[in-house]
């Protein structure tokens, strides 16, 4: 029998309400579509206790924490030493997601690049990852990305990465991560499939961002970690590998950056 080839949803949401009661059945899933890990994104940091809680009760999962761009302006903003003190955790394996939203909450911004560089110190301090959101905002996030880089080296993911080419090119040269999503398997998607193929391969992860973003033949409806193997099946085609390769090269991008996710994994 082939095994079935292993691979990390790097961000999904599984304290929203579209999964209550339904976690051991999605983790079951996901493991026998070769979902081994999922990072469990906390978007508002008073929620964090209840995503806590969820990797402590599941062997699978990780999680991370932070003020999601949207919310920046409704909730408090996060301290550098509160996120480090998160950070202690052991299942707690990233910084944010973080990030700007000029799409939706654009009359935030200021406030938004405030707590962006907030995230940016903490994952500094701590030598986690930072996890980014990014929409209709690539200069100041270049801008700010590089600035804080100059300052002091990070590791970063730009996550469900859908914003233009030059954005690529630029946190590619810092020698950030991009994050595949459901968006690069749409049938429109073709202009993120191209900057995806030009991207180095040791730099690429996958994601659902569930419950968002389902991949056909599930578009439409309710994503969750499972349907992360059908994001890295179109990657393997976007960079022309057989998917087994394609993810264990995935496997091994996950493990480089989130490196203490991975520590974790091998004591457990």
């Amino acid at each position: 029998m082939t095994e079935i080839p292993k691979i990390t949803d790097s961000h999904c949401h599984l304290d929203f309400p579209d999964f209550e009661g339904q976690l051991d059945e999605i983790i079951a899933r996901a493991a026998e579509a070769g979902v081994t890990r999922m990072v469990t994104i906390c978007t508002r940091l008073r929620n964090e206790p209840l995503v806590r809680a969820i990797a402590e009760a599941h062997a699978p999962v990780f999680y991370a924490a932070g003020t999601h761009p949207m919310s920046a302006a409704e909730e408090p903003l996060a301290t550098v030493d509160e996120l480090i003190a998160l950070a202690q955790h052991p299942k707690f394996v990233g910084i944010g997601e973080t990030g700007l939203d000029y799409h939706y909450t654009a009359e935030s911004m200021e406030i938004q690049q405030t707590s962006l560089r907030v995230h940016i110190e903490a994952a500094r301090e701590t030598g986690l990852p930072l996890i980014i959101h990014s929409r209709d905002a690539d200069e100041d996030m270049a801008r700010i990305l590089t600035e804080e880089h100059i300052k002091g080296a990070y590791s970063c993911v730009m996550h469900c990465y859908s914003s233009g080419p030059e954005l690529a090119r630029q946190m590619l040269d810092l020698g950030f991560y991009l994050s595949m999503s459901g968006i690069a398997t749409f049938p429109r998607s073709q202009e993120v499939r191209d900057i995806f193929a030009a991207a180095p391969i040791e730099r690429i992860l996958v994601e659902t961002d569930a419950p968002y973003l389902a991949p056909p033949p599930h578009r439409g409806r309710r994503n969750e970690p499972a349907y992360s193997a059908l994001t890295a099946q179109v990657g393997a085609e976007v960079f022309g590998m057989d998917y087994p390769d394609f993810a264990a090269q995935t496997q091994a991008n996950f493990e480089r950056l989130f490196s203490k996710a991975h520590l974790a994994s091998e004591v457990a």
